[in-house]
């Protein structure tokens, strides 16, 4: 059996459930049961065949409504593995530290790209980075205070899942200089990310090696599920940008979460109009059982 969970905060009607029936029906899905997870917020209904059909027919068929499409059995994940920027923060961590170089446009013009998958992502955080060379090292801490915001839901995401007995970790393309505090204040069990290297109080304009990228936060996932013991399907993963791919396509549901077009049409589920707290619901828990 497959659910398909409608997500609308404070939006979903009756009636919309009604047309989804219907919607499922006509693609010869077999629907069978409808309830709601929290009345006019998210509802699943469940069917029997044809979950390709299924999602092909409901995205985008009602107004501001996000729809994951997925296997009933094994909705609950047991690992989270999240990027951090513009994911878990509202912001690109390096952009706006390029800001207090006086440099933000020509540095967000790159990061927009390789998000994009328009330009290679390592070869594009060193032409980022080394832009930022002589910056004061007292900018980055300067930047985390007054400029990350963390993703509404975030919090109550990780939390959530980790009270449930899941395991979280923040596999960032950024710095550990945000992504380690983020991490921390959100709840995840580990963080990872690059080392910006400093010398002298300021940057030097380089990156620490090895560069985590696509092939680390692939490699996290696989290798936390494997030390954990879980099934595939066990696992779910979260981004915006082309480097977030790989660990997506390989997680049992892999989010692309108001994502760059590549990801959006590449990810198993898309949330386009909500918070983080979709994914909660997603996996079929109430607000009721939230914890913030």
């Amino acid at each position: 059996m497959f659910t398909a969970t409608l997500i609308a905060a404070g939006r979903l009607t009756p009636n919309t459930l009604a047309d989804t029936r219907e919607c499922l029906a006509a693609a010869g899905c077999a629907p069978t049961t409808c309830a709601w997870i929290d009345e006019g917020d998210a509802a699943d209904l469940t069917f029997a065949h044809a979950p390709d059909a299924a999602r092909a027919t409901l995205e985008g068929a009602f107004d501001r409504v996000d729809v994951v499409v997925q296997p009933l059995e094994g909705r609950a994940k047991q690992l989270l593995v999240a990027d951090m920027d513009s994911t878990m923060i509202t912001v690109e961590c390096i952009d706006e530290l390029a800001d207090y170089a006086g440099i933000k446009p020509q540095i967000a013009e790159i990061t927009e790209r390789a998000m994009r998958g328009e330009l290679d992502f390592e070869a594009a955080l060193d032409a980022r980075v080394a832009l930022l060379r002589g910056l004061d090292e007292a900018a980055i801490d300067r930047c985390r205070a007054e400029r990350v915001t963390l993703m509404p839901g975030a919090r109550t995401l990780v939390r959530t899942m980790r009270a449930r007995g899941a395991t979280a970790i923040l596999v960032s393309g950024g710095f550990t200089r945000f992504a380690e505090p983020v991490a921390a204040e959100i709840g995840f069990n580990q963080a990872i990310a690059n080392v910006l290297e400093i010398a002298d109080g300021h940057l030097t304009g380089t990156v620490a090696r090895p560069i985590v990228g696509a092939a680390t936060k692939k490699a996290t996932l696989l290798e936390h599920r494997a030390a954990l013991g879980l099934a595939d399907g066990a696992t779910l993963a979260v981004g915006d940008g082309a480097n977030d791919l790989s660990m997506i396509e390989v997680a049992g549901l892999g989010v692309a979460y108001l994502a760059k077009p590549i990801v959006a049409a590449a990810a198993a589920a898309r949330i386009d109009h909500n918070d983080l707290t979709a994914l909660l619901w997603a996996q079929g828990i109430p607000r009721a059982q939230w914890v913030d």
